[in-house]
């Protein structure tokens, strides 16, 4: 079967604009880069090392909340919206990093976190000193409980941390009183998004940081910030990807149509500005036609395509799910995004290195069945090619460029992502994908600060991931990713177009330009045409010049 893929609007114009074939690179602030030996990333930290991402050759970096925050969810707790929380840094540091990177030809988009702040931001303090009923509760989701003396939660809704997603408030005058809706951790209090101060202290929230320069927004949890109005009781497990998927209704607090409202309202801001500023939207949203709903012209630039991180590693499932995004996207006139890691989900080179059909595991630790690190890292790197070559614009995770696997053997104690408590020591959570990353392999803390501490253990194994170890060494991991993105921009393929060539049970094969795309999923090995030239491959060829198992080439001819 053969379809042809591009990207063009629905009047049949090409799509314009950097984030359309840009390669964007996540940061997670603290695991990035430490300045100041204290075992937390920091702004300066990173702006440190802006050079390793100009040289990778990536377009663009995503910064994690770094504003001030208790730090119940690692910053996406947000207590001020306008500042960098101490830990970090301060604005003057936020500052040099957006000039820096601008410097270097690189943009820069930062974390909004609108669905819910910390229980430490003032609404929140005003909140709970004030009565029910108040303006001051009507910013937030309080409501009387169920039973003679509201003992009981509103309704049935569980936090997507485990528990429930209720809790209850002590009055000031001592009484037990109302609930608050929190879908994730307690102290993250949802945010009443039908009260009109919440829309125009947002609006005026995107203005502070372009009016600094940023070139975009990632937005947290972008399908939930409007809950159905009855908020009514759902019988279905809470998790954040919980999409209508078959005939099952739409969950009540996620997707409800009133959230591309806000969303047109955010874009008219940002057409405001010069400099092609972007909207990237984290909704976990099935089907795709859903998603697309998301960057249709007037709302969001991009979606990220959870979908597709979530596919199966087998010839038939990537083809359906690179299809069906691309189909999607094309009918709203928007790109596509690929993304196979980021700091809530199990680093790929693990998560591929489990059996094909593995159920997507909530973290990794000991005890639990551990991934096969050399066929992980065979396979991760195959998707990586294969998924860099593609038309649209795709993210990469801090490390993955160095192979770096999931921490899978991190002692429990250590853990400190909340869902390991909430729980009940059931899923040990994203601790794993967010240990910090090694620059030096003799260096304290492998490079990432100037002494050994390190607020999460890093594994005794990975000086042999260490950027030092890999640079300028031919087949590293750290070299692929770098030809990759070189010849990914050379030949355009981000702004190309997909022809499937062939979509077998163990092989995918299509042209983008004029280059040839072939990933083996099976167990044979694959010849290539005769006079077939190799630009690059996930792994060497067999002693025949075959494509091996799990192994992507990029080719002419």
């Amino acid at each position: 079967m053969n379809t042809n893929q591009s990207q063009q609007s629905p009047s049949g114009d090409p799509i314009t604009g950097w984030w359309t074939e840009a390669v964007i690179y996540q940061i997670y602030p603290r695991s990035f880069a430490d300045s100041n030996g204290d075992g937390i990333g920091d702004l300066p930290g990173i702006t440190s090392r802006l050079d390793h991402l100009a040289e990778l050759g990536v377009d663009a970096v995503w910064l994690s909340p770094f504003y001030p925050s208790p730090q119940a969810d690692a910053g996406y707790d947000v207590a001020d919206y306008r500042d960098v929380d101490p830990l970090f840094g301060g604005l003057p540091d936020a500052d040099k990093l957006i000039g820096e990177a601008h410097a270097r030809g690189l943009r820069v988009i930062v974390d909004l976190v609108p669905n819910h702040t910390s229980s430490a931001h003032r609404w929140f303090t005003a909140a709970l000193a004030a009565p029910a009923g108040s303006p001051e509760r009507a910013r937030y989701i309080f409501r009387d409980g169920r039973g003679p003396d509201g003992e009981q939660p509103p309704n049935d809704w569980q936090s997507v941390f485990g528990g429930p997603a209720w809790t209850r408030v002590v009055e000031p005058d001592g009484r037990p009183g109302q609930w608050y809706l929190h879908l994730f951790d307690t102290g993250q209090p949802d945010l009443n998004w039908d009260n009109p101060e919440i829309r125009a202290e947002f609006l005026d929230v995107l203005r502070f940081w372009l009016d600094r320069g940023v070139d975009g927004f990632r937005v947290d949890v972008a399908h939930g910030l409007i809950k159905q109005a009855d908020l009514a009781d759902w019988q279905e497990p809470q998790e954040i990807l919980s999409g209508n998927e078959g005939d099952r209704p739409r969950p009540p607090m996620w997707d409800q149509d009133g959230v591309h409202e806000i969303y047109r309202d955010w874009r008219r801001v940002l057409d405001g500005y010069p400099g092609e500023r972007v909207l990237v939207a984290e909704a976990w949203v099935e089907p795709a036609e859903r998603l697309a709903r998301y960057v249709r012209p007037d709302e969001m630039h991009q979606a990220f395509n959870f979908e597709y991180l979530l596919a199966s590693w087998t010839a038939p499932a990537q083809y359906a799910v690179i299809t069906r995004s691309l189909e999607a996207t094309d009918a709203v006139g928007a790109p596509t995004t690929w993304v196979l890691s980021n700091h809530d989900v199990v680093r790929h080179a693990s998560r591929l290195g489990l059996p094909v059909g593995t159920p997507r595991p909530n973290g990794i630790g000991i005890g639990d069945p551990q991934p096969d690190g050399v066929l992980g890292l065979r396979r991760a790197r195959a998707a990586t090619l294969l998924m860099l070559a593609l038309p649209g614009s795709a993210y990469l995770y801090q490390g993955e460029e160095l192979g770096l696997p999931e921490h899978t053997t991190m002692p429990d104690e250590a853990r400190q992502d909340p869902t390991w408590a909430r729980s009940g020591h059931t899923q040990r959570g994203r601790d794993g994908c967010r240990v910090p990353i090694p620059w030096e392999a003799d260096a304290p803390s492998y490079g990432f600060g100037p002494t050994d501490a390190s607020w999460l253990p890093q594994p005794a194994t990975w000086a042999e991931y260490a950027l030092d170890r890999q640079r300028d060494v031919p087949g590293s991991t750290y070299e692929m990713y770098r030809t990759a993105l070189r010849l990914r921009h050379e030949h355009g393929l981000g702004h190309g177009t997909l022809r499937w060539r062939e979509s077998g049970d163990t092989v995918l094969t299509f042209d983008n330009g004029v280059l040839t795309v072939l990933t083996n999923f099976g167990e044979s090995p694959v010849p290539l045409p005769s006079g077939a030239q190799v630009l690059h491959s996930s792994a060497p060829l067999t002693g025949d010049g075959a494509v091996g198992t799990d192994v992507t080439v990029w080719y002419r001819g």
